[in-house]
């Protein structure tokens, strides 16, 4: 099983950026993003089930950031938008077999892209 996962960037604070993440090996039941900032703890972003009838995101992020998969094959996006300085981190995908609520507990990480947003 790989992710991989691309699509960082410097970009300006109001900007917008997408993320991708290419997912082989098996299938999923849920996917998720995380991200880890400089000196702090990896985060929680946002996560889907599979075939996104449920998804989920952090307060910091929701109405700017959308998680969202193509149905044609395995991969996975985030869509940021009004992007901020403390969005400025490294962002990992991630992927589970099952669905779980706010869970942190993934079998499967992407590699990390990094995303800086300059103000």
């Amino acid at each position: 099983v790989q992710l991989q996962a691309s699509g960082g960037g410097l970009v300006q604070a109001g900007d917008s950026l997408r993320l991708s993440c290419v997912a082989s090996g098996r299938t999923f039941g849920a996917y998720a993003w995380f991200r880890q900032a400089p000196g702090k703890e990896r985060e929680f972003v946002a996560a889907s089930s599979w075939r996104g009838e449920k998804k989920e995101y952090a307060d910091s992020v929701k109405g700017r950031f959308t998680i969202s998969r193509d149905n044609r094959d395995n991969t996975m996006y985030l869509r940021m938008n009004s992007l901020k300085p403390e969005d400025t981190a490294v962002y990992y995908c991630a992927a589970r077999a099952d669905w779980a609520p706010r869970s942190t507990i993934y079998a499967w990480w992407g590699q990390g892209t990094l995303v800086t947003v300059s103000s």
